[in-house]
């Protein structure tokens, strides 16, 4: 369908001027906030993402493809060291005390600390260069990642399920029932600030992998608070009351899995928010010389956006003139959408009515 963008009259506009593009530069992105280029700085940034402190929102998105590629490759690494060091200190708990529960939920935090090596392995594969077998680039390996994060999330509900069923079956004694809660409140909150920090960098760079990834965290986590609540529970005298719990996390784990599902299943449909569309639509809408638009696509590979538009200009432009409109709508469009690499544009004269 053809949209009608503006009315307009050959003299209206003038191609050898400079537009000014409402006072911004093309070669500049206005940052609210500065975080350093030094090892400190950068180690307290990473500090700050990951405790929660500090807040981003659509200003302050990565747009630079480099930048958005070394934060999501700091974010595994941080919240991978996060992981491994909580898994620690459960394994040396689990060691005393024999809780089947805390095995399983130290288990689970290996298992999503190491969902991080496939996707560490598509950041890198995506900073290569486009090849003629490849010619968009390898960005779609983050995709490929995500699915392999959404199969964890699957085996972690189907493993928290079948061990709550077992222990219902087959109860089991647990000692230290203390260090047992303190060491699931540990797994809880670790994993919790895990996942906050991954779907925050995450949702920052456009990584719909890394979202997903952090929702995984965010499953090991209910699963560890449910060893807290069982431990609680057995201390009472409930020995139902772990296994129950489990039931439920099971379920919570589903739905998180649903939401996983829909991330990185979006992303392989080239699902895009309707809100970057029509951002882009107003973008070019801005441009002069351009009457309607015939189609506007648009589609992530990896954490990057890509855009393709056909235009209707005035018939009786030159080629030169032509070419000038659709280069200024490419460089509207790399201004005004976040995360957009790259745009191509094609311009058409427009049939009369």
């Amino acid at each position: 369908m053809t949209h009608k963008l503006r009315e307009h009259s050959h003299a209206d506009h003038d191609h050898g001027h400079v537009h000014d593009h409402g006072g911004h530069d093309h070669g500049e992105h206005d940052q609210t906030h500065s975080h350093g280029s030094g090892v400190l700085d950068r180690a307290q940034h990473a500090l700050s993402e990951f405790f929660g402190g500090h807040s981003h929102d659509s200003a302050d998105q990565i747009d630079d493809a480099m930048e958005a590629n070394t934060a999501g490759r700091r974010a595994l690494w941080v919240s991978l060291a996060a992981l491994i060091a909580t898994a620690v200190l459960q394994g040396l708990v689990v060691a005393v005390s024999g809780s089947i529960a805390l095995l399983g939920d130290t288990l689970h935090n290996v298992a999503d600390a190491m969902t991080a090596i496939p996707l560490l392995v598509a950041f890198a594969l995506a900073r290569r260069a486009a090849t003629k077998r490849f010619t968009y680039g390898y960005g779609r390996a983050e995709d490929l990642a995500g699915l392999f994060v959404v199969a964890m999330i699957t085996l972690s509900a189907l493993a928290a399920g079948y061990e709550a069923i077992t222990r219902l079956i087959h109860p089991q004694d647990v000692s230290h029932l203390w260090a047992v809660a303190l060491a699931g409140v540990v797994g809880f909150a670790g994993n919790e600030l895990v996942a906050r920090y991954r779907i925050r960098v995450g949702r920052q760079i456009g990584s719909a992998a890394l979202v997903a990834d952090g929702l995984h965290a965010r499953t090991d986590g209910f699963t560890s608070l449910a060893v807290v609540i069982g431990a609680g529970g057995v201390a009472l005298g409930w020995t139902w009351a772990d296994p129950a719990i489990g039931l439920l996390i099971s379920i919570g784990i589903a739905g998180v899995l649903r939401s996983a599902v829909k991330e990185v299943g979006g992303r392989l449909m080239d699902a895009v928010d309707p809100a970057l569309v029509e951002r882009a639509e107003a973008s070019l809408a801005a441009v002069d010389g351009i009457i309607g638009l015939h189609g506007l696509r648009m589609r992530w590979i990896g954490h990057t956006l890509h855009a393709e538009a056909t235009l209707d200009i005035d018939p009786a432009l030159t080629l030169t003139d032509a070419q000038a409109i659709a280069d200024h709508a490419r460089a509207h469009l790399l201004l005004d959408v976040p995360r957009l690499k790259d745009a191509a544009i094609r311009v058409l004269p427009a049939i009369p009515a």
